[in-house]
C-alpha cells in the first residue's frame, strides 16, 4: 500500500495527461490533487475515474469562495462524487457553509489559510492587515477550525504552530509548498522539504512539478516517499 502522506498535484493540462501521469506512477502513489487549472480540461471526470476505477484517493483543490448559500450548494454537488478532500477559503462563513453542504458525506473540508505563493509584500498589496505572515496564518487556521473545518492548508513553515493550537487536535494539516532537496522553487515562497513538513506536524505533503515534470515521475515520487520514510 502506497504511503498516502504524499499527495501528487496533477497540475497538467488535461485529463488525458493526468491519466498518463497516474499510469506512469502506478502503485507508487495512492493520492492525487486535482485543482482549478484542470477543471475545464476534464478534471472532475478524471477525479471520478481515478477514484472509482483505480481506487485512488482524491483531493479536489477548488478553493471555493462565495456567499454562504452558493458555497453550500457547490459543496453539496461535489460531495455526491465521494471524493476525499475539498478546499475552501478559510473565512468562517465559507467554512460553515461548506460543512453544511458536505453533511452526511465523508468529504473532508480543508480551509486555505494564506496561499504558499504569497509573502508579506503580497499581503500589503492585497490590503491585508499588518502583522507577521505566520501569525496571520495561525490566526486564520484557528478561526477556520473553530468554524468546523476538518483541517487546514498551510505552508510547512507554519505547520508546527498550527499543530500546537488546541483547535487543531484531531484535525488535518496539509502542506503544499513542499520541495525535495535541490528542486526548483518555482512560484513557491514559503517552502520546506517533505520530511521537514511531516516532522513539523503535517499529515500530508503536496508535491507537483518536482514529480510530474521529471523525465521519470515514478522515480521522483519514490525519492520523496523514501524521504518521508525517514521521519
Amino acid at each position: 500500500m502506497a504511503d498516502d502522506r504524499l499527495i501528487v498535484a496533477m497540475d497538467v493540462p488535461n485529463a488525458l495527461a493526468g491519466l498518463k501521469l497516474a499510469q506512469d506512477l502506478g502503485d507508487a502513489v495512492s493520492f492525487y490533487k486535482i485543482g482549478l487549472g484542470m477543471l475545464t480540461g476534464g478534471g472532475l471526470a478524471l477525479a471520478n475515474e481515478l477514484k472509482d476505477e483505480h481506487d485512488k484517493r482524491i483531493f479536489l483543490d477548488m478553493k471555493l469562495f462565495d456567499i454562504g448559500a452558493t458555497v453550500e450548494a457547490a459543496v453539496r454537488g461535489l460531495a455526491q462524487f465521494d471524493l476525499d478532500f475539498l478546499t475552501v477559503h478559510g473565512d468562517p462563513h465559507v467554512v460553515r457553509a461548506a460543512k453544511e453542504g458536505a453533511a452526511g458525506k465523508d468529504l473532508k473540508i480543508l480551509a486555505v489559510t494564506i496561499l504558499t505563493s504569497l509573502d508579506r509584500a503580497d499581503m500589503d498589496a492585497c490590503l491585508i492587515k499588518d502583522g507577521d505572515l505566520p501569525d496571520l496564518v495561525v490566526d486564520r487556521a484557528g478561526r477556520a477550525l473553530t468554524a468546523g473545518a476538518d483541517g487546514v492548508i498551510a505552508s510547512p513553515q507554519e505547520a508546527a504552530m498550527i499543530r500546537a493550537l488546541p483547535e487543531a487536535d484531531g484535525k488535518l494539516i496539509v502542506t503544499p509548498g513542499v520541495r525535495p532537496k535541490g528542486a526548483d522553487l518555482g512560484d513557491q515562497k514559503r517552502v520546506t522539504t517533505p520530511a521537514d513538513a511531516i516532522a513539523a506536524g503535517a499529515d500530508h505533503v503536496v508535491v507537483g512539478r518536482p514529480i510530474w515534470q521529471d523525465p521519470n515521475p515514478r522515480d521522483a515520487a519514490q525519492a520523496v516517499l523514501a524521504e518521508l520514510a525517514t521521519v
